[in-house]
């Protein structure tokens, strides 16, 4: 529990604990709600994440499930002080989505980050150019000033790479991401050029799915396992979608997610044969 967990993180240490304390007690949401007297929905917002609970209302919740050890009254107290600090993100909360900061907050704590990328480069590995050009042609209608906003949040994230106790990033991606031209020639060049120079750092490996393998697990959609080491913070599975965006978390459900990825790895090219496919296709392209 660190002063150096983002609040999303911490927020989720603190919901598990929660939940956990109230099925110990017997006492389901709306019982919690009426013996507090809150509103009905509090406890449902406050399990859900949708609401940051203030340490008074945790407390109130402590004293109700009967928890008066004060090393564990202390610790959640403290998530729950932590927790509703704001992350670096925080400025730019008018141009991202609610679901997005959430997401940006969790790929900010994991120990390792699993990514199958069916039509795009991921966005820990784009270059500028590229993520803008996606964001121009992207389903949503934005303002030039938006965009450039959200380009300077995808850069920012990638800091991530650069910290001393980065995560391992071990990216799969379909053949068409390599081919595909997003933003013209000269954007796709310096993509997989960019793409190149990450293959070779550590903590990061990046494998390609050719096109003669044919049908392969990951046709169903991109999806992204984050793993983190805290045993309160869940291992989860992030789907991105226009309708909006979905976690998984049930135990078996995220488990399904990492035997499909292991089959993708198993199935790509490994990582030197995905080295000379990208330097092909950039011959390709040049």
């Amino acid at each position: 529990m660190g002063a150096t967990h983002s609040p999303s993180i911490r927020g989720r240490q603190l919901i598990n604990e929660l939940k956990r304390l109230r099925e110990g007690a017997r006492l389901i949401q709306s019982d919690v709600a009426q013996r507090l007297e809150w509103h009905p929905t509090k406890v449902f917002r406050i399990e859900t994440g949708r609401t940051s609970p203030h340490p008074n209302d945790v407390r109130a919740m402590l004293d109700l499930y009967g928890v008066t050890d004060r090393q564990i009254r202390e610790a959640l107290l403290s998530l729950a002080r932590n927790a509703r600090k704001r992350g670096w993100w925080y400025p730019y909360r008018d141009v991202l989505p609610s679901h997005y900061e959430v997401y940006i907050g969790l790929e900010s704590e994991a120990a390792s980050i699993r990514t199958f990328e069916l039509a795009a480069v991921t966005g820990l590995l784009q270059t500028e150019e590229y993520a803008r050009a996606l964001m121009v042609s992207g389903p949503q209608e934005l303002e030039q000033e938006e965009i450039e906003r959200r380009v300077e949040v995808r850069m920012t994230r990638q800091q991530i790479l650069h910290k001393p106790d980065r995560p391992q990033l071990w990216v799969i991606l379909d053949e068409a991401v390599l081919r595909r031209p997003v933003g013209g020639r000269g954007v796709h060049v310096s993509q997989l050029r960019h793409l190149l120079d990450a293959s070779n750092a550590a903590k990061t490996t990046i494998q390609v799915i050719p096109f003669h393998l044919g049908a392969h697990p990951g046709m169903i959609g991109p999806f992204t396992l984050l793993d983190f080491p805290e045993p309160a913070a869940a291992d989860t599975v992030y789907l991105e979608t226009i309708a909006g965006n979905l976690y998984v978390e049930d135990l078996q459900e995220v488990r399904n997610y990492g035997i499909a990825f292991d089959h993708l790895r198993a199935e790509a090219l490994n990582v030197r044969e995905t080295r000379d496919m990208i330097n092909k296709v950039l011959r390709e392209v040049m």
